[in-house]
């Protein structure tokens, strides 16, 4: 009458979790908006807009328009923008048109790229914590980056 409820009886057990098969935009698909996933996506049509996934994959015959962010970004095909990402590979039929932010970087012979790679400790991390670029990052030559009036306000 007066004993405790067994803590353990009332547990439900713990099921392994099991990844899910990547999300697929074909080629016919275009999206305009934002793609947030926390498992895999792969892009085979058209996106303006930013993406932000576990793993980005973004086929020969994708044409991506905006910020990427991904803990491992495979480009085959073409990303106008920024990338952040802990693993980036362009393979040779890549078309970036922005700046790299990565801890580790595969560049193939014949792949194009326009823009600036920069290695970072955690590429991603920096967006999460809400930092926005030259903050508690390096700064270039010693220059301290500018502040507006109304940050100095702050």
């Amino acid at each position: 009458m007066f004993t405790k409820p067994n803590k353990e009886a009332e547990r439900k057990p713990v099921l392994p979790i099991t990844p899910a098969p990547p999300s697929l935009l074909s080629t016919d698909l275009k999206i305009v908006g934002n793609l947030h996933s926390e498992g895999e996506i792969q892009v085979d049509g058209a996106v303006e807009g930013d993406i932000d996934a576990n793993v980005l994959v973004i086929g020969e015959t994708a044409q991506v328009n905006g910020e990427v962010s991904a803990d491992v970004v495979r480009v085959h095909g073409f990303v106008t923008g920024q990338i952040k990402a802990r693993s980036v590979s362009l393979a040779k039929t890549a078309h970036v048109q922005g700046d790299i932010l990565h801890e580790s970087l595969a560049i193939e012979q014949g792949a194009f790229l326009e823009g600036h790679c920069r290695r970072v400790e955690d590429a991603r991390q920096r967006k999460k914590d809400g930092k926005k670029e030259g903050e508690g990052g390096i700064n270039l030559l010693g220059v301290k980056p500018k502040v507006e009036a109304s940050e100095a306000a702050e």
